[in-house]
């Protein structure tokens, strides 16, 4: 994906499925919350990474932000 298309789907104006994950700076590592990583799948990265750093210092927190694969979602909810 070029840049432009990624930048167009993070405003949210293509279709995706993306996977945002709350990353402490200090260790480079995925948030975990009782053994489990702090992450959502959205079709809105921007929306949801601003709000899983909604109240946080932006010095040790950031998003990271990763697309799926086209079906990806659709393939899991099926089981396969």
């Amino acid at each position: 994906m070029n840049g432009t298309a990624r930048n167009t789907a993070m405003r949210g104006d293509a279709e995706g499925c993306w996977a945002v994950s709350l990353v402490d700076r200090r260790t480079g590592r995925i948030h975990r919350r009782n053994g489990s990583p702090l992450s959502v799948l959205t079709s809105d990265p921007k929306g949801s990474a601003e709000e899983l750093l909604k109240g946080r210092d932006p010095a040790l927190w950031q998003a990271r932000i990763d697309p799926l694969p086209q079906g990806a979602v659709r393939s899991a909810r099926a089981g396969g």
